[in-house]
């Protein structure tokens, strides 16, 4: 049982970061040089949805640009890389599943129609990382055995 496990937690770490490293790759032109698109989506095209009606929460019909979009693009273009890789191989698990939860919010405002053929799926898959952790298929796990032999 262990064994299975260990591959069902590997195996949602890496379902869970390759639609994001595929789309932090595209944001990219060379090292540390973001392309025009992604500048441009930022600044001009996402525009977060919320409610009108704070009573009505669950409908999002008033929309807003995306804050300091300059900011906003070098956080999900370096989020897009680094927490998917430290997912894939399972450093600071918790820590990166969290981040990308919050990256999932943020989509989610940008794109709610996508709520339950993308986000929700990420979601389940980034609160199940940060609640049971890594699995033995990870560097967290190597370095809480060497810890604990100490």
């Amino acid at each position: 049982m262990i064994f299975i496990q260990a591959i069902a937690s590997l195996a949602l770490r890496i379902a869970l970061a390759l639609p994001f490293f595929k789309s932090g790759l595209t944001k990219w032109d060379g090292f540390l040089e973001l392309n025009g698109g992604a500048k441009y989506l930022f600044a001009n095209e996402f525009m977060l949805h919320a409610p009108s009606d704070w009573s009505k929460f669950w409908i999002l019909d008033k929309t807003y640009p995306m804050p300091y979009p300059e900011i906003s693009v070098w956080l999900a273009s370096f989020g897009e890389i680094l927490l998917p890789a430290a997912l894939v191989i399972g450093f600071l698990t918790r820590l990166s599943a969290l981040g990308m939860l919050g990256m999932i919010i943020v989509i989610f405002l940008v794109y709610p129609q996508f709520w339950a053929t993308e986000t929700l799926p990420w979601v389940a898959m980034a609160l199940a990382l940060i609640a049971y952790g890594p699995g033995r298929i990870s560097f967290d796990f190597l370095i809480l055995n060497s810890w604990k032999r100490r």
